[in-house]
């Protein structure tokens, strides 16, 4: 992947000109729950469009966030409602130079915060990582860019990575992408549409590749057929009665180019809640365009496992897993 070094330099100059503005920045999304003992919480986040998002529907979203745990000790929101998308950043105390942007599921109905997002942001980080948790805008509220407007988020936090790479201590040429089932999507999304102009570019940040070195779409919704599609996925992404053109437009097995990243596919045979299927099409498809892959199927783990349900399980390797294969793949 070639990065336009004379751009990201650019573009980091005027980084730290403007780092007054970079302090007022929207805080992580919040619930009135009180939060679980010993487990750090984001308290820096990137607002991804500093003029606001475009496209706003009418009426204006309000944001808001369930707490659907009632354990005291373990937390489980979802947030809805995004109005202004952002990253929340996990910094390691040592980086090592990677960084990957992590895009949590939800079905298009919601973004979940801790299972998909915060669990696997304190992860990455305490193994020298910087990750950036997306709260990317959902399809069915309305936006202007309707069932791209997650894959716009995606490719601007892309490029918003490399544009901010001096400030993090990463190199811009080791961004990665993983996502997890409706925000797997977005993952396969941005790693087979990276190069496909969906929005207007607004800054020096544009200019920049939304390419990620390496992809790990977890559990991922992949396919809007009908046969073995996630129906809310599909139908908060594309309506009651999409159109098999759209259908096809919107499913990334069938939109892989020749350079796509080299990427690792994960499924527990047993989810009852995204066909496999899924994840082999995308698998088939990679291989078709000589794409490197590697995939792990596992016979128990159902859907949505993440990392605290995938303990005492063997599907409970796969972030090592993971990681073994990254150092493989350019990541490092």
């Amino acid at each position: 992947m070639t990065i336009d070094r004379r751009s990201l330099l650019g573009a980091s100059l005027a980084t730290g000109l403007a780092a007054g503005t970079l302090r007022a920045q929207t805080p992580p999304p919040q619930a009135q729950k009180a939060q679980a003992p010993g487990l750090p919480q984001p308290t820096e986040t990137i607002d991804l469009w500093p003029a606001g998002a475009p496209g706003v529907p009418s009426p204006a979203l309000a944001e808001k966030v369930d707490e659907r745990s009632t354990d005291s000790l373990v937390t489980d929101r979802a947030v809805y409602g995004i109005t202004r998308p952002r990253m929340a950043v996990f910094r390691p105390d040592r980086p090592n130079g990677g960084a990957v942007l992590i895009t949590p599921g939800g079905g298009y109905r919601w973004v979940v915060v801790d299972k998909e997002g915060y669990e696997m942001g304190r992860w990455l980080a305490a193994r020298g990582f910087t990750a950036f948790v997306l709260f990317y805008r959902l399809p069915g509220e309305r936006w202007a860019a309707g069932p791209d407007v997650p894959l716009v988020d995606a490719q601007r936090a892309m490029r918003l990575i490399r544009h901010r790479a001096r400030d993090f201590a990463i190199d811009p040429e080791r961004v990665a992408a993983m996502g997890f089932s409706a925000g797997g999507h977005v993952c396969a999304s941005l790693s087979t549409r990276f190069a496909v102009p969906v929005y207007q570019p607004v800054d020096a940040a544009d200019r920049l590749s939304a390419r990620p070195v390496c992809a790990a779409p977890i559990y991922p919704v992949i396919s809007m057929d009908p046969a073995i599609a996630h129906p809310g996925s599909r139908r908060l992404l594309l309506g009651e009665n999409p159109s098999p053109g759209q259908a096809m437009a919107w499913s990334p097995d069938q939109t892989v180019p020749a350079d796509a990243p080299p990427h690792f596919l994960l499924h527990a045979e047993d989810d009852d809640v995204v066909p496999v299927e899924n994840t082999l099409r995308l698998r088939a498809a990679l291989k078709a365009r000589g794409v490197p892959v590697e995939m792990h199927l596992f016979a128990h783990g159902g859907h949505g496992f993440g990392l605290r349900k995938s303990l005492g399980k063997p599907v409970e390797a796969w972030p090592e897993l993971w990681r073994a294969w990254a150092r493989t793949a350019g990541l490092g």
